[in-house]
C-alpha cells in the first residue's frame, strides 16, 4: 500500500492513505530518498485515513506529498547465536563495524 506525507513536525510524520488501506498500528512504513530509507512507525490512526507516525532517523529531506509504502509488518530485529555479543541499532541494522 502506498501513502503520501501530509505534516512533519519534527520525529512524527502524519501520512495519508487511500480509503480501506490504512496500515495496522506498529506496521513499518518506509520512505525513500535518493538511496536512504528511512523508516517510520505507525503510533496512531487519526481519522481520515491518515496514521501518525514516528521516525526511527532524522527526518532531514522529507517533504509534503513524498511516498511512503507499508511494509505490511512490524519493525523487526535478528535474534538467535549470531547476533550475540554484536552491537545492533533500533532497525536491527549492525553497527559494530561487522559483516551482516
Amino acid at each position: 500500500m502506498k501513502g503520501k506525507i501530509k505534516q512533519i513536525i519534527g520525529p512524527v510524520v502524519d501520512v495519508e492513505f487511500t480509503e480501506g488501506h490504512v496500515p495496522g498500528i506498529y506496521n513499518a512504513l518506509n520512505v525513500q530518498i535518493g538511496d536512504r530509507t528511512i523508516v517510520l512507525e505507525t503510533q496512531y490512526h487519526t481519522g481520515g485515513n491518515v496514521v501518525r507516525t514516528v521516525a526511527m532517523d532524522t527526518t532531514d529531506g522529507l517533504a509534503r506529498g513524498m511516498e511512503v509504502s507499508d511494509t505490511g509488518a512490524p519493525i523487526t530485529i535478528p535474534v538467535g547465536v549470531p547476533t550475540l555479543g554484536r552491537m545492533f541499532n533500533v532497525l536491527g541494522e549492525p553497527i559494530d563495524g561487522k559483516e551482516k
